[in-house]
């Protein structure tokens, strides 16, 4: 009898043991999938055609300047990065309604747009450029009077001329051709549907250095200089602060400048 109770004793040892051990190893597990769930996401919004920023490769995949210098900062801030390609021209009204987080994709910080939304710190220049075929007789700006333009609607480069009534009630029909991307706007360019487009100079000459400089002509006048930055919502001046502080360290200790000899060799 005192046998059977010894060994039924045991297997009780054995069983609340074993119960306990894989209760413990439930409770990790549970705790690893709780921190992993709860990973702060940013949701990035981007024009998947603006190269070199941020555009989609011959695979589908989103690549680019701003694409990887994100990946960089958000990398740092231990937060998961999602890019998710929307219209540009409703880029405030997508991050304003929170279906994106940020607006990083060569976005030129202009007086209309600091009355919508918060922003870091320039991060990198640009110029609004006025591009022709090699063979234009288009020479300055003044030789655009009658000229159809290309330019992408919602971009910074429309609200450039836009200040300069003069200037677009000289153009054919006294008003640019809108695009829903320069990729399209660009290619009209090429077959002559257009005389001349404004862009910016950094998508502009990554483009050229693809496509061959004898092709294309970039004039001396543009339409002013201007600085990419990142947005947010209005009141999300937290996230803003902490990519802020991150960007500059990505510039201190020259990270920055391998990701931008990457893209602009």
């Amino acid at each position: 009898m005192k046998n059977i109770l010894k060994k039924m004793a045991v297997i009780s040892m054995i069983a609340v043991s074993t119960f306990g051990t894989i209760g413990c190893a439930k409770e990790n597990k549970s705790g690893d999938n709780t921190n992993s769930k709860n990973k702060q996401q940013v949701i990035v919004g981007l024009d998947n055609t603006f190269v070199p920023m941020g555009f989609s490769d011959e695979n589908g995949e989103l690549v680019g300047f701003d694409v990887d210098l994100a990946k960089e900062v958000f990398y740092r801030l231990n937060i998961n990065v999602k890019f998710q390609p929307i219209d540009w021209a409703m880029k405030e009204t997508e991050l304003n309604s929170g279906n994106i987080d940020a607006i990083w994709n060569g976005y030129s910080l202009s007086d209309e747009r600091k009355k919508v939304v918060t922003y870091t710190k320039p991060y990198l220049e640009n110029k609004q450029v006025i591009v022709t075929m090699k063979d234009s007789n288009i020479k300055t700006k003044k030789d655009l009077k009658g000229k159809k333009l290309g330019i992408q609607q919602g971009s910074s480069a429309l609200e450039a001329i836009e200040k300069q009534a003069d200037f677009v009630n000289k153009l054919d029909n006294k008003a640019p051709i809108l695009y829903d991307t320069y990729d399209n706007a660009i290619r009209d360019l090429e077959v002559g549907r257009t005389d001349a487009i404004v862009s910016d100079e950094n998508l502009v000459r990554y483009y050229i250095s693809k496509k061959g400089d004898q092709k294309y002509n970039i004039l001396q006048d543009n339409f002013g200089e201007e600085s990419y930055v990142v947005a947010f919502k209005k009141d999300n001046s937290k996230l803003r602060d902490k990519v802020d502080m991150t960007l500059n360290d990505v510039k201190n200790d020259r990270s920055f400048d391998k990701i931008y000899s990457k893209w602009f060799k």
